[in-house]
Formats: structure tokens, C-alpha cells, sequence
């Protein structure tokens, strides 16, 4: 009988490894620029092609690199301090493009406000040059109440009610 694979440790941003060259490395990339609120870093990991796409609970659907920076750009110099880790997750692909998809863990905390998170994500990267650069991610926070709550404190879109 066929076990499942052990489950990889979290990625954190502060691996040794971050150099975009592997797709682990991309994430742990990622993370690094996320958690220590760097957009050069983050401009990095993104591919700047027209066709990159994000869903996110703050930033909703955006397309194109400039308009998904305005999105990290807000968040990097708020004053809020929001720091995740990715974990329970699977890295897919070879060639040309890869997908990882788990979960994401961590805190939001801002003037008096302290929100524990938890978000399903997925990030779909792009060999480009060598390197695997971001092309695509999703981010869903399941707990209603955690993403309204999430959306009042960084002043974003209110929760729409399930139908």
C-alpha cells in the first residue's frame, strides 16, 4: 500500500534558500518579499506580463502586474503588520509551469486589532529566464466572519453574504 508523501515543513521566507531557481525557492521567495513588506522583492517574483491575474480577499481580481503591485503597495506601507506562513501543501509541475496549493496561517495586527488568519492558496508559477516567476495566485478565507472581520480592519470590501 502506497502512503502519501510526508508533508513538507511550512515556507516562512526565512529559508536559506530563496533564489527562484526551484519552485520551493520561488515560494519561500514569495514569502520572504510578503513577510518583510519588501516590494522590490516582490516586484521580483511576479512575472510582469499582462496576462498575471490575483484573487484575493483585499485586492479581489486583479490583472496585470502594475495594478496587483497597488495591492502590496497598500498593504506594505499600512500600518497594519500582516505576516503568514504557507503549509499543508503540494508543489505540481515541471517544464514550463508549476502550481502549489495548500494553505496559508498567520496574523493580522493593527491598531488594537489582532485577526489569527487562515486562507486556502494557490500560486501558479512561470519558468522565465531560468527562474520561476509568479503568474497567477488565489487566496480564499473559508470562516465568513474571519473575512468580514479581515476586510473591516484593512478598510476593504465588506463580506458579501453567501445566497
Amino acid at each position: 500500500m502506497n502512503s502519501p508523501p510526508p508533508t513538507p515543513p511550512p515556507i516562512t521566507g526565512r529559508e536559506p534558500s530563496a533564489d527562484q531557481t526551484s519552485p520551493a525557492g520561488a515560494l519561500a521567495h514569495f514569502y520572504r518579499a510578503f513577510n518583510g513588506r519588501d516590494l522590490a522583492l516582490m516586484t521580483a517574483n511576479w512575472s510582469e506580463s499582462a496576462a498575471v491575474a490575483m484573487s484575493n480577499p483585499l485586492g479581489g481580481v486583479r490583472r496585470g502586474w502594475p495594478a496587483i503591485r497597488e495591492v502590496y503597495a497598500r498593504i506594505f506601507s499600512g500600518p497594519a503588520v500582516v505576516e503568514v506562513e504557507f503549509f499543508d501543501y503540494t508543489v505540481h509541475g515541471d517544464g514550463e509551469l508549476c502550481y502549489a496549493v495548500g494553505r496559508e496561517r498567520g496574523h493580522y495586527r493593527a491598531a488594537g486589532t489582532s485577526l489569527a488568519l487562515a486562507i486556502r492558496t494557490s500560486r501558479i508559477f512561470r519558468r522565465e529566464a531560468g527562474l520561476w516567476r509568479q503568474v497567477h495566485h488565489h487566496g480564499s478565507i473559508e470562516d465568513t466572519a474571519l473575512l468580514a472581520a479581515y476586510q473591516a480592519a484593512v478598510g476593504g470590501r465588506p463580506a458579501v453574504p453567501a445566497a
